[in-house]
């Protein structure tokens, strides 16, 4: 579905997404480190004359398509032996039962038959090093890559997939394309395990109600119990991943859920799964006092209202 339509429908369209300005440069940064045959993209992997390179088309008909064509370069780049790069091959990947296709921005194959995630980005890389938590967010959105191409590799003689990546990124505060190689062996293990634990998709859909949909054209009330039909877990990081977090964060504040106030909290607080259950642990008229929670909220209550006093604010 169309999350972000169907977020509007809702009421509670989100501001999400990358802005115009940032994805602008990204995408003249890329279209630097590729030009002229990929000149920089091939020095950056220690090729020095692009011409050694192979370009092969990737070009077909839809996703499925693509990915079958993309597949097909692969398996014909490791049989020639030689240095090839795709330019945004199409990658599928199965995600709780339904394939998802995933575009790189390059995969280079070695003559040795490795393949190598190329993940350009337009944050600066000063004195060798860039900013951690955009490097992270980088290696977790290449592990997802490498994981795409493994299911292909399996399929395929002689062929082995990197779990490292190189990020090239603009150097200092130049537009110099350079390069960092970035292991991600903790990402993909951290998103197997993600993927192994989600619900499947066939599973999620058997326990709705008979005749749900998400047609964005139904009337609001009629989408609105739709969408409530399935389970979510809200928390602050939504907001920087989906489209629905807006709506989400609204049930989840008028039904007092403790969700709301981030999965950190929420771990801390046990058993108390409400804003009410929370503020009556903490006055004493509410909740186990043997509770390791209850006796903390207590506790803080106590110092609290110590606090005040001794201010003079009652």
């Amino acid at each position: 579905m169309d999350k972000a339509a169907l977020a509007s429908a809702l009421g509670s369209p989100a501001a999400f997404g990358q802005s115009q300005f940032a994805f602008m440069r990204g995408n003249a940064f890329e279209a630097k480190v590729k030009a002229d045959g990929g000149k920089e993209l091939t020095r950056l992997i220690g090729v020095d004359t692009p011409a050694e390179v192979r370009v092969p088309e990737l070009s077909a008909a839809g996703p499925e398509g693509r990915a079958a064509r993309t597949a097909l370069a692969l398996r014909e780049a490791t049989a020639a032996k030689a240095w090839t790069l795709l330019d945004h091959p199409m990658l599928a990947l199965e995600v709780a039962g339904s394939p998802a296709y995933l575009e790189p921005d390059a995969v280079v194959v070695h003559p040795d038959g490795t393949w190598t995630v190329v993940e350009i980005k337009s944050f600066p890389m000063i004195d060798a090093s860039a900013d951690a938590a955009k490097v992270g967010a980088a290696a977790r959105q290449a592990a997802v890559y490498v994981l795409a191409l493994e299911r292909v590799a399996s399929v395929t003689d002689g062929a082995r997939v990197a779990h490292s990546v190189l990020l090239v990124c603009p150097k200092d505060f130049s537009n110099l394309p350079t390069a960092s190689v970035v292991d991600v062996r903790k990402q993909l293990s951290v998103t197997r395990r993600q993927l192994a634990r989600l619900t499947r998709i066939e599973d999620i859909a058997a326990a709705l109600p008979e005749g749900t949909t998400f047609d964005v054209e139904r009337p609001a009330e009629e989408l609105t119990a739709a969408v409530e039909s399935v389970s979510a877990a809200y928390a602050p990081e939504c907001l920087a991943a989906c489209e629905l977090a807006f709506h989400c964060r609204d049930r989840a504040r008028g039904a007092g859920a403790v969700e709301a106030l981030g999965r950190g909290v929420r771990g801390e607080l046990g058993g108390l799964t409400t804003i009410g259950d929370v503020l009556a642990a903490a006055r004493g008229t509410a909740g186990d006092p043997d509770d390791p929670a209850v006796a903390a909220l207590r506790r803080a209550a106590a110092l609290r209202a110590e606090a005040l006093e001794a201010a003079g604010c009652r």
